[in-house]
């Protein structure tokens, strides 16, 4: 086995692990998987839907990272690389479910985690039972304002605003245009804002 030194500080080194990985080393190969997991379990649930959809695309998504890690042509490019391999793993998902019957989820059960089930709200023990049923009903009214936008215009918000890509690495990512990309975004921002207000009343 080769080791290759593999620096842990930043964000931007995926390159450098890719590399590493590349060249033999199973520690940066580990590393890249466990980093690669994290990002591709927050889009997955982001896009996907259900949490056994997100499950399954997180799953293709190393899967693909695993097997074409030596022939990625731009290792600098691998976080849209894999942003685009989560979201190809959910439409793959949606054409196979086609003409099943849509599936609810609540807001409050528990769902799988990377490393087992979570509950999707966090209690902040430093926080008033006022402050946090304040809390409590923005996040609910955000996830469903959230989960009431159209699939395309979810991906872009999570994308730009919750994951903090440009709006090039979206319109790459996503396989459309910059323009197409703010065109999203302002119409989802207008949802969001009409929604909220709606359901703030």
């Amino acid at each position: 086995m080769k080791v290759a030194k593999v620096t842990t500080a930043g964000a931007d080194d995926y390159a450098d692990l890719i590399r590493a990985a590349s060249a033999g080393d199973d520690v940066a190969l580990n590393r890249l998987l466990m980093r690669a997991q994290d990002v591709a379990w927050r889009f997955s649930t982001s896009v996907c839907g259900g949490a056994d959809d997100a499950e399954d695309a997180m799953q293709e998504a190393l899967i693909k990272t695993y097997r074409y890690l030596g022939s990625l042509r731009e290792p600098e490019a691998f976080k849209p690389w894999l942003y685009r391999t989560v979201r190809n793993a959910c439409l793959m998902g949606r054409r196979k479910r086609a003409g099943e019957p849509a599936r609810l989820r609540s807001l409050d059960a528990e769902v799988p985690g990377p490393d087992g089930p979570v509950r999707p709200d966090v209690r902040d023990p430093r926080k008033s039972p006022e402050q946090l049923a304040d809390n409590a009903a923005l996040r609910r009214r955000l996830r469903k304002a959230l989960a009431a936008l159209p699939p395309p215009y979810r991906a872009v918000v999570f994308l730009r605003e919750m994951e903090g890509l440009s709006t090039r690495e979206v319109a790459k990512v996503l396989g459309i245009s910059e323009d197409s990309v703010k065109t999203r975004l302002h119409r989802a921002r207008v949802q969001l804002q009409d929604d909220l207000t709606r359901r703030g009343k």
